[in-house]
């Protein structure tokens, strides 16, 4: 009855419209106010120590590193570079953007800002060489929700606050998967390219990849600054994301100049304000966790489970299915603070590996991003090309299918997610 009442009263603030960060700290506080007896002081205690923890650092630095990236040149050399080693193939300009989103999202955390890096140079670029603004949207869109994929992931970072995993073996996690998906949509872009014959673009000489490589290596080298960094032991992840920021900061500024100072405090304001967002987000999801463990609801939810005689196979599609129907009118962070400490205690009863099930769900954030009502890609994808939401949902789909069909590979095949970090010696 307990998580009834809290969830309605979720549901029906989010149906006025009201911001969900404004919804759930509503949330709690009429409930904690109306149907029990805890004390203030133990609330404004829980508020503070439930963001007092040194992981959440990571999520502004991950943000200001992605903006710096954003605004300074490094996308259109990682576009460059891309398109010399794919554009020959059938659709190469539409290829080159699924290989350019691959590597934007291993240097900037972040889905949203992977589009608009990505999609502002090459959509102009693709329509001016004879593709459809259709196909073109397709493409980004879906490819961008690698920015939440391959590590670094703000989207992760979420996941192990939610639960107290290890950032760092959900960052290696995702590398496996986020190759293999990339692979995927590629082979899509490949196959309606070759099938509707979409222009390639002359074949690179092998000087001239030398040279675009060498242009984007310095934003590229922000990959091995962060993982290598994590893997090796020098960094914790939160103090990469620090590092990716000042790193990212000195290649846009002195080495790209692709950026002067005095647009840096611009950037360093646009960073505040994302950051701002997602900490209070974090702040009223602390409280919404508090409420539910309060009210044993997690636990109830896993003895019910497991009395019905759910096992592995069906938790997980069950997850699938709540998780794509979240999607539909909620954003991936909010989805994953509230969720995530709700399925987390089931899933260890079932023996799901932790790991595995921050990829799944952190998959089915991506899937969430590109399908409407909610779906942050496509919005952003709409501003760049001028499309309404209906012609990009029908524009998308292709993808979409393919990314549904990862989806169901990553949840029934747990090596894909946990190989590497358990090679690594991180699980």
């Amino acid at each position: 009855m307990s998580a009834l009442v809290i969830f309605s009263i979720l549901l029906a603030l989010m149906l006025t419209g009201m911001p969900i960060s404004i919804s759930l700290g509503l949330t709690v506080m009429t409930f904690l106010f109306t149907m029990t007896h805890v004390p203030l002081q133990s609330i404004a205690l829980k508020l503070f120590s439930g963001i007092e923890k040194f992981e959440i650092m990571a999520i502004p630095f991950f943000i200001l590193a992605g903006n710096f990236l954003t605004h300074g040149g490094v996308a259109r050399r990682i576009i460059n570079f891309a398109t010399s080693i794919v554009g020959h193939f059938y659709g190469g300009l539409a290829l080159s953007g699924v290989v350019a989103c691959a590597l934007f999202a291993a240097v900037s955390g972040s889905s949203p800002a992977t589009v608009v890096a990505i999609g502002s140079i090459l959509l102009p670029g693709m329509v001016q060489a004879g593709f459809p603004m259709r196909f073109g949207a397709g493409v980004i869109a879906t490819s961008g929700a690698l920015g939440i994929l391959i590590p670094p992931s703000i989207v992760m970072v979420m996941y192990a606050i939610a639960t107290n995993a290890s950032i760092g073996a959900l960052f290696m996690a995702g590398v496996i998967p986020g190759l293999i998906m990339a692979f995927m949509l590629g082979c899509m872009t490949w196959y309606r390219a070759r099938k509707f014959n979409y222009p390639r673009q002359p074949k690179a000489s092998w000087g001239e990849r030398l040279r675009t490589f060498k242009e984007s290596a310095w934003g590229l080298m922000l990959i091995i600054v962060v993982m290598g960094g994590i893997y090796s032991g020098i960094f914790t992840p939160t103090e990469a994301a620090a590092m990716s920021a000042v790193y990212a900061f000195f290649v846009s500024v002195f080495v790209y100049k692709d950026m002067t100072l005095k647009e840096v405090p611009k950037v360093l304001l646009s960073s505040a304000n994302m950051s701002a967002m997602l900490l209070y987000i974090i702040t009223n999801a602390v409280m919404f966790s508090f409420i539910l463990a309060n009210e044993n609801i997690p636990m109830q939810l896993t003895s019910w489970m497991l009395d019905k005689g759910f096992g592995p196979i069906a938790f997980l599609l069950a997850v699938n299915f709540v998780l794509l129907m979240a999607g539909n009118f909620m954003e991936p962070s909010s989805i994953m603070l509230i969720f995530a400490p709700i399925v987390f205690p089931v899933a260890m009863k079932l023996g799901i590996d932790p790991i595995h099930l921050g990829i799944l769900m952190v998959v089915n954030m991506e899937v969430g991003m590109c399908h409407p009502p909610v779906g942050l890609n496509l919005y952003v994808a709409s501003g760049l090309t001028k499309l309404g939401i209906t012609e990009l949902t029908i524009a998308v789909w292709p993808w979409l299918l393919t990314m549904l069909v990862f989806l169901g590979m990553v949840t029934y095949i747990p090596i894909i997610s946990t190989w590497l970090p358990t090679v690594l010696g991180m699980m």
